[in-house]
């Protein structure tokens, strides 16, 4: 396969949803990979008129790699550092209501986030995809899902008054002195 072609088949199974990537980057990671005798060029091919492209293979190497990361990444968790957490932890800088007025916004969007997961599970449901190959579809959908829980549970806390919100207000003469 080209890289090109690795790239549409990426889009068309909306991997794009759990890694980012261009074509001009996924053609260099090819490079790269190559270089690390993880894929090999398996020939050339031509479409039209259009240039040639080279077509890579796996090498065994290759695949020993996926499998050691592969392992590594379902055995141990990673620290990641998404920066909604960060969003959360200076969220009382902002009054009750403009953060309830964000939070819903979110909630919002996250909700057509699971209406789009959704739509892709029984896209390749109907298409009989084996579920092994969209667990990452169920496992996003969950996460996003519980996300929206959680949210509209804070919501209701601030509105309701049960989670006392108090705007720290900055003192512009202290800021001043920092600087």
């Amino acid at each position: 396969m080209h890289p090109y072609e690795m790239y549409q088949l990426l889009i068309q199974r909306r991997e794009d949803w759990i890694v980012k990537v261009r074509p001009g980057s996924l053609y260099h990671t090819v490079d790269r990979m190559a270089e690390q005798k993880l894929v090999r060029s398996a020939g050339t091919d031509r479409d039209g008129n259009r240039p040639e492209r080279t077509i890579y293979d796996i090498t065994a190497t290759g695949r020993d790699a996926l499998t050691a990361r592969v392992t590594e990444l379902l055995a141990n968790p990673i620290r990641e550092y998404p920066l909604f957490p960060l969003a959360l932890a200076e969220a009382h800088n902002l009054p009750a209501d403009t953060a309830v007025t964000l939070l819903r916004q979110r909630v919002a969007a996250l909700d057509t986030e699971i209406a789009e997961l959704d739509a892709m599970a029984e896209f390749v449901r109907s298409d009989n995809v084996p579920r092994v190959y969209w667990l990452n579809i169920e496992y996003a959908r969950t996460v996003v899902a519980a996300q929206v829980d959680w949210l509209r549970q804070l919501i209701d806390q601030i509105v309701d008054g049960s989670l006392p919100w108090q705007c720290i207000k900055i003192n512009h003469s202290a800021e001043s002195r920092l600087t």
